[in-house]
């Protein structure tokens, strides 16, 4: 904030305080106290502060507890005016560990690539910051990175972030339809693709009207730094200085029509998300952090990306699709010291072998997120790994983890307290919040609250109300300040972290011969977590094992593997209530049965 900026910050300041308290502008007064003479609530200061933490960066308690008139609100935000001006991404992530002398460091050990210093990660993105000049790539553009985990998919967010565009990292897995609705949506200017071989050239020929880069071409600069499409590092400029409240990345999220959302997230989201988790996870240079939640899954992002690199740790990557086996053999490879994952693929792993040598011994510190963590299966992974656990609960919307358990601090049953800088209510249908004890939606306010949807507005005005975020989950807070989970808000399945809709798997499987009706709920396996299950009934003359094989072969080639029902159930006919209507709780009691 520069000297002539004051009375502008001053009039913004205004109109954010004038928006929560739905009154005019000029009618807020520069000196008025906000308690003592403009009468508002302490939810409303929540919110004023949310909105001013948007749009200006994190603010530290003590400066959201200065806040207590226009004018004092000035003083803080000018005794920040540095940090308020620009978040240096890529020296907060890479190059303040190589300026302080860790530069030789382990960021990455890559299945294909290798080990990769802290020096050769930020040489490679300088490089991919040059090739996106030299291609002339507009700053503040949108890039696509199309890609597996891989340490080429890290160099291609950081050159991105370099050269001040903002990367939006989706999964492979995707259709064809998803990748171009994804393409278009978000209006990417360049394209990064890194997937299996058929996939990639799949993709080339998808996306062949934008201007592309390839992973292996990262690969090979990594491994000969020769110059080449992706490695021109005489090209690049100084990293770009990001304003806090500039979009810095956009993830995408499952959308009420049953396409994507693309969640746009500020820098000084990122910044204060990593200051925030990171007094939680407590992550240092000696770790070795080991992430099954892919990168395109904000989770995985989250734990694979910023995390480990804001502490300097070490990141062992898993190539393609996780599973039990390899999950286990990079384990038993790298001895991870934190290993993030979902509950489901910690139960698998429990379900293979339940003794702490399944793992390593190496474990201290076990992150599940991504869905509801039963407190069985929470005690069994204690048990299991002797390690510390932090349960965690987040949204794309709020970019990570915003309530989790402290580490140490065992609460069973729950999903913790909200994590430093995050408020976290529990309200009603019309906002209002509700007592403790009462169950209601979960809101969250604070920095890591995302700008909003791309061309969404009517579903970002439902999701971001009220001074911040609801998640759309229903829960119930305890007088000691932790929550529970009890369900989702809307018909969403959550299926490992990912947010699916039925009626998009019923689609795909009334679309295969045979198939006369179907309907698809969410259950719960032995472990007590959420699955999919597919009610069907065959059509007249139909042999029903011809059927199945059908729907199988629809489903494995219409929908992602994380969209996939766990169980294809046949009936002769669907349940109906006394009126004619589906009778959906009848199957649902049924598909709770594992």
């Amino acid at each position: 904030m520069r000297d002539a900026e004051p009375d502008i910050v001053r009039d913004r300041l205004r109109e954010i305080v004038a928006s929560v308290l739905e009154v005019e502008k000029d009618d807020i007064e520069s000196g008025a106290l906000f308690y003592e003479e403009l009468g508002i609530s302490s939810l409303e200061k929540v919110a004023i502060a949310a909105a001013i933490e948007r749009e200006f960066g994190a603010l530290s308690a003590e400066d959201a507890a200065a806040l207590t008139s226009l004018d004092a609100a000035v003083s803080v935000l000018s005794a920040r005016a540095t940090s308020l001006r620009g978040v240096d991404l890529i020296d907060r992530l890479v190059a303040g560990h190589v300026s302080a002398g860790r530069g030789e460091r382990t960021s990455y050990l890559d299945p294909q690539a290798g080990e990769i210093t802290y020096a050769g990660l930020l040489e490679a993105a300088r490089g991919y910051a040059g090739a996106l000049r030299a291609a002339g790539v507009p700053k503040g553009a949108r890039g696509l990175l199309v890609a597996d985990d891989s340490v080429a998919t890290v160099v291609a967010v950081l050159g991105l972030w370099w050269h001040g565009c903002v990367p939006v990292v989706i999964s492979p897995m995707l259709t064809d339809d998803e990748v171009r609705y994804v393409a278009e949506n978000c209006a990417a200017a360049v394209v990064h693709l890194d997937a299996a071989p058929k996939r990639q050239r799949a993709l080339e020929e998808l996306l062949e009207t934008t201007p592309q880069f390839a992973g292996a071409d990262v690969r090979a600069a990594l491994a000969t730094a020769a110059p080449g499409p992706a490695h021109r590092p005489q090209e690049a400029g100084p990293p770009t200085a990001w304003s806090a409240g500039r979009e810095a990345l956009v993830q995408y999220t499952s959308g009420s029509t049953g396409m994507p959302k693309g969640v746009r997230h500020s820098a000084g989201a990122i910044a204060a998300m990593t200051d925030s988790i990171g007094t939680v996870l407590t992550l240092t240079p000696e770790d070795t952090v080991l992430s099954t939640a892919r990168m395109s899954f904000g989770y995985g992002f989250g734990s694979s990306v910023l995390c480990p690199l804001a502490a300097g740790s070490r990141v062992a990557l898993i190539s393609g699709t996780v599973d039990v086996h390899s999950l286990t053999a990079a384990m038993q490879r790298h001895q991870p010291t934190v290993l993030f994952s979902v509950p489901r693929l910690y139960a698998a792993l429990l379900n293979a072998s339940e003794s702490a040598a399944l793992a390593s011994d190496s474990v201290r510190l076990c992150v599940a997120a991504g869905e509801n963590l039963p407190a069985p299966l929470a005690e069994r992974i204690r048990t299991a790994f002797q390690a510390e656990l932090l349960n965690g609960l987040g949204a794309t919307e709020v970019l990570y983890i915003v309530v989790g358990t402290t580490p140490g601090k065992e609460h069973p049953g729950t999903f913790g307290v909200p994590v430093p800088g995050i408020t976290a209510t529990v309200r009603a249908v019309d906002g209002t919040p509700v007592a403790d004890g009462e169950e209601g939606r979960l809101h969250i306010a604070g920095p890591t609250v995302a700008l909003g949807y791309i061309g969404r507005p009517e579903a970002a005005a439902v999701t971001f109300a009220d001074g911040g975020a609801y998640t759309g989950d229903v829960v119930r807070r305890a007088p000691d300040g932790t929550f529970t989970h009890l369900c989702r808000a809307d018909d969403l399945l959550n299926l490992g972290g990912y947010k699916v809709y039925p009626r998009e798997i019923e689609s795909v499987v009334r679309g295969a011969d045979g198939v006369q009706d179907c309907v698809v709920v969410g259950g719960r396996d032995a472990d007590g977590l959420e699955q999919a299950v597919a009610y069907l009934v065959a059509g007249p003359g139909f042999d029903t094992a011809v059927v199945r094989r059908t729907v199988i072969a629809a489903i494995r080639g219409g929908l992602a593997v994380y969209k996939r029902p766990a169980r294809l159930e046949f009936l002769d006919k669907l349940p109906t209530t006394s009126t004619g209507k589906l009778a959906a709780f009848e199957l649902r009691k049924a598909a709770g049965q594992p």
